[in-house]
Formats: structure tokens, C-alpha cells, sequence
């Protein structure tokens, strides 16, 4: 099997990029593992505070980039039911993607992306009675398993991946992870197991994966941009600098990075109170922003 550094290095050189510039506005988020609304569905308790951040992101400009995990396709066979279930928010994807201003690559639970008719094909494989709506944002868009981000005046350079790379399971036997997740821990998360996607992972694995990609950013001096852990990571000036945007299906708040005016910062999103007690979406700062030319 490739090691991880062998893994990512050849990505990199494959790696389709994207450039930006300090007018440019960015936002990164991963792991939603959206799923069929029902009580494996990680993503639904977060669903709302997802749908808000996204319309502030839309009206403000912002390009939406999901580093992979966005759809649970390891429980769910199928992507039209998950487009039936959240198909408001899936049509405002497609308005991010009618302005290019959407960019999806795939992570392990959602690896079938990488298949350029994997809707269509999943569909009629198993039966689905969806209709290929305009809010299909997968039918015309071709899903990479990496991005680089390079800015246009200072050349340089982010390396966007989902994180599951060189690991055993998720990566070079994904087909038997995917069918451990389907077929034994699908049916005792539905009546109430902690999902091993959500707050339920092993701290010292997600460690051991932090600390994997950590040393790949600090040997080769590039930017590094995951999720798949689920835990959020911002780079001091300094270390080595390897970022994580964490997930949405952390109880009761997701979190997402973004990029505005050459700077980056960390942010989280939860319903909370007004003085008056009545309930909005909020965003708060959890780091930065900082200089991203601080990190090389």
C-alpha cells in the first residue's frame, strides 16, 4: 500500500487548481455525511444551522468548497433519496454552482463521486424513483479527489484534500469499510449507538491521522487543508501548517474555515439566544484571522 506521503504527492501534481486573489471569498467545510432523514442520518439535527450559514455565504459572496464527506454514500446506497431529503438545500447548491462558485471533491464516504455518472448510474442500479432535478448539482460536475488553491499575485499555494488518504480502510479497502458501515453499524446507530462519524471517533485515531498529515505539511512547507477527522485544527505561525475545518455534525454547531482578503480564520456556527429569547443562527470566531503568508 502507498504511504501517505506517496499518496498526497501524487495527488498534488494532479491536482486541478483553483486561483484566488485577496478580493477573493472562500469558505471550506467538510463532512456533512448528509443523509436520508432518518435516525442515522448525522447530518439532520445540524441541518438548519447548515442551510443558514450557507445563504449568509451565498449573499455574501462567498465560494463554497466541500472537501468531501458532504454525502453519507456508505449507509445510503442511493443520492436521489438524499437529493428528495434536503432538496432546499441542494438547489442552493446549484446556485453557487450556476455562478461557479462551487467546488466539490470526495472524500471515503462519498468516493463514488469520482465516477462522472455516479447519479445517474447509482439511480438505476437500485431502483431510485428521483427525478433529475436542477438541484442534481452532480450530473454535469466532474469531482476531483483534491484541489489547489494559488493566489494569483504571491503564487501561493493550498493543497485541499479530505484527509482519508493512506489509510487502510478508508482508502485502499473502502469497499470493505463501506460495507461494515452499510451493513452491521447502519442498523445499531438507528436505534441509538454513537455514530463513529460524529462524537463518537476515537480520539487517539483521530491523533494518530493529525499528527500523519501534520508531518506531511511541515516536510514538504505546503499549506494543508483537510477534514475527515472531524476536529477542527488552525495553524499557529510556526508549525507545521496543516488546517482543518472540522465537520457539521458536531452536536449542535458546525464549524468552516474561511478565506477573505489574504487572511484565514476559523469559525463556528450554532443556534444560540437573543436578549429577547428569540432563537437565530450565529457565527462566531474560534481562530484567527491570520496572514497566510505567516505559513510560507
Amino acid at each position: 500500500m502507498p504511504s501517505l506521503t506517496a499518496k498526497l504527492d501524487k495527488l498534488y501534481s494532479v491536482s486541478p487548481v483553483l486561483p484566488f486573489d485577496n478580493s477573493s471569498r472562500i469558505v471550506i467545510m467538510s463532512d456533512c455525511h448528509r443523509g436520508q432523514g432518518n435516525g442515522a442520518d448525522n447530518f439532520l439535527p445540524n441541518s438548519m444551522i447548515f442551510q443558514g450559514a450557507l445563504e449568509y455565504y451565498w449573499q455574501n459572496g462567498y465560494t463554497y468548497i466541500e472537501l468531501g464527506d458532504g454525502d453519507e454514500l456508505w449507509e445510503n446506497r442511493c443520492i436521489g433519496v438524499i437529493l428528495r431529503t434536503y432538496s432546499h438545500i441542494f438547489r442552493l447548491l446549484a446556485r453557487f454552482q450556476k455562478e461557479n462558485r462551487l467546488f466539490l471533491i470526495y472524500g471515503n464516504h462519498d468516493i463514488v463521486k469520482r465516477r462522472k455518472s455516479f447519479a445517474r448510474a447509482a439511480c438505476d442500479l437500485y431502483a431510485c424513483d428521483a427525478s433529475e432535478e436542477a438541484e442534481n448539482i452532480f450530473r454535469h460536475a466532474g469531482i476531483p479527489e483534491s484541489l489547489i488553491l494559488e493566489n494569483r499575485d504571491s503564487l501561493q499555494r493550498l493543497f485541499l484534500v479530505h484527509g482519508h488518504q493512506g489509510s487502510l480502510l478508508n482508502d485502499e479497502l473502502w469497499h470493505l469499510g463501506r460495507f461494515l458501515v452499510r451493513y452491521l453499524w447502519r442498523p445499531l446507530e438507528t436505534i441509538g449507538f454513537t455514530a463513529p462519524t460524529g462524537a463518537g471517533r476515537s480520539r487517539r485515531l483521530i491523533e494518530k491521522i493529525e499528527k500523519q498529515l501534520c508531518s506531511y505539511a511541515a516536510s514538504t512547507g505546503r499549506i494543508l487543508i483537510a477534514g475527515h477527522t472531524h476536529r477542527p485544527v488552525f495553524a499557529r505561525s510556526g508549525d507545521c501548517p496543516y488546517f482543518n475545518d472540522g465537520s457539521c455534525v458536531h452536536p449542535q454547531c458546525i464549524t468552516a474555515l474561511e478565506i477573505e482578503g489574504g487572511r484565514i480564520r476559523l469559525v463556528r456556527w450554532a443556534v444560540s439566544a437573543d436578549p429577547d429569547l428569540s432563537l437565530i443562527i450565529r457565527r462566531e470566531t474560534l481562530n484567527g484571522p491570520a496572514e497566510l503568508e505567516a505559513y510560507g
